[in-house]
């Protein structure tokens, strides 16, 4: 029998298949994890880093799954005042954890993308008033 797609597992009362769209999920679960992530980046959209709520974690994750392996992107949002470089690598090493230990694959790479920096709402300086307009 030749091997099956990556995402197969043979046992022997039949096989098991894990959907690309769960590594995602898991990928952009494990991401939100991370202290200093605001959320998961959906790409640019006018100009400004689209946020994207829990619902839509797998909108900022790539995955490609290989004979065993898989390499993921994620595009983020880091809140301000946190280290890129820590956080990056912070979401590099859970979502390697996290995609190993549920799905078997070995994770070769996590590449981090960094759309956009959110500042906290209780720092935001300007006022709204009653209309929703910034005073």
């Amino acid at each position: 029998m030749s091997s099956l797609p990556t995402e197969f597992e043979r046992t022997d009362i039949g096989e098991i298949q894990i959907a690309p769209e769960v590594i995602e999920i898991i990928a952009g679960l494990a991401t939100v994890e991370v202290n200093g992530v605001a959320g998961m980046s959906g790409g640019f959209a006018g100009g400004f880093a689209e946020l994207l709520g829990r619902k839509n974690l797998s909108k900022g994750v790539k995955v490609e799954v290989g004979q065993r392996e898989a390499a993921v992107d994620v595009s983020v949002i880091i809140e301000y005042g946190n280290r890129l470089p820590e956080v990056a690598t912070e979401i590099q090493r859970n979502v390697k954890r996290s995609i190993e230990n549920m799905t078997g694959l070995t994770v070769v790479e996590v590449n981090v993308h960094i759309h956009d920096v959110q500042f906290k709402n209780a720092e935001r300086t300007e006022e709204i008033d009653q209309t929703g307009r910034v005073k």
